[in-house]
């Protein structure tokens, strides 16, 4: 019997911008055939842990797309700072802003794993939001949520307790993965910096929801919301 040919690690390579542009929401409602044509458009990028995507001040010309690992996105105050603006994991994607305009990245963004990450350019995302206005829709749709969760969050920040500001982030995962179980999607450092607060507060809140009997605690990340009302009363 003749052995099975094997496909050769390029072609097999082929294959992964086309599984990476398939995960993102502003594209996985698009048919096969024209998932194809935008893969073709699309370049595979590998980091490791700890490497920048972009800093402030590169040029903003391109979207990327998170086919594998997690990236951090934040900001640096004039104290030096950090606030954290937010996690991405695969299936997302950020540089929609250069989409309209040439402009400059405001912020880090910095692999917290090794990563992959798929890049389409400016000029090429515009052909194709042409080309397929469903695209356009999708991308509104997504940018207008990030716009109401960047506002809530900047709000909640000057204006909202700390106890108030957990539990509703603690509501909002369990909506998320639509389970009273969940896991955490950052660490209790990064999330300190997307709260405004720091990781010795949110592990002290934390243990008080606990013992208040309103969350189950497993490890650093697992949750389980044992009384969502109660912790959606705080202030």
């Amino acid at each position: 019997m003749s052995p099975i040919p094997r496909q050769p690690p390029d072609a097999m390579c082929e294959h992964i911008p086309a599984l990476c542009v398939s995960r993102v929401p502003i594209f996985n409602h698009l048919p096969p055939d024209e998932l194809a044509v935008i893969a073709d458009k699309a370049s595979m990028h590998s980091y490791e842990s700890g490497q920048f995507i972009h800093r402030p001040g590169d040029p903003s010309n391109k979207i990327f797309i998170i086919h594998q690992g997690t990236i951090k996105v934040y900001r640096l105050a004039d104290t030096g700072k950090k606030q954290l603006v937010r996690i991405l994991s695969p299936g997302d994607f950020a540089g929609e802003l250069s989409l309209f305009s040439a402009t400059a990245h405001d912020s880090y963004a910095e692999t917290m794993q090794a990563s992959e990450i798929c890049t389409i350019h400016r000029a090429d995302v515009q052909e194709l939001l042409l080309q397929y206005p469903g695209i356009g829709l999708h991308m509104l749709a997504e940018l207008s949520r990030r716009l109401g969760s960047s506002e809530k969050q900047t709000a909640a920040i000057t204006t909202v307790s700390i106890n108030a500001r957990l539990a509703q982030y603690l509501a909002d995962q369990a909506e998320r993965v639509n389970s009273a179980q969940f896991d955490l999607p950052m660490s209790r450092r990064h999330l300190a910096s997307f709260l405004g607060t720091t990781p010795e507060t949110i592990s002290r809140r934390l243990g008080e929801f606990e013992d208040a009997g309103w969350i189950l605690q497993t490890g650093q990340r697992q949750m389980t919301i044992l009384d969502l009302d109660a912790l959606l009363l705080l202030e």
